[in-house]
């Protein structure tokens, strides 16, 4: 496994949950060995949704919402195989947290 890496990137909703996630991920991934960069925080994407409050009276009051998405993305350089065990068998995923997992050459 020379020169290969592990990009995992992680996205959700709650901030909190994702960032205990990053670091149960780089506790596991040191533990083994492997040497890690990150967790690197990228930018928060907002959708922010306007809806009018009533179509007939109240027409020009209106309601604002948004979403913030936060992303995270953590780089395993020189991953062996007890890494990829472990992030295999020992990830506990919180509701609301999306990883996608790329392995580079």
């Amino acid at each position: 496994m020379q020169n290969e890496r592990i990009r995992i990137r992680m996205e959700g909703y709650d901030h909190e949950a994702l960032d205990r996630t990053a670091l149960e991920i780089v506790a596991t991934a040191k533990n083994t060995g492997a040497e890690v960069h990150g967790p690197i925080p990228l930018p928060t994407r907002i959708e922010r949704y306007t809806v009018l409050r009533g179509p007939f009276i109240d027409r020009k009051s209106r309601e604002q919402f948004e979403i913030r998405t936060h992303k995270r993305l953590i780089d395993i350089l020189q991953p062996t195989v007890k890494t990829i065990e472990a992030l295999n068998k020992g990830l506990s995923l919180p509701p609301g947290v999306d990883i996608k997992i790329r392995v580079m050459s």
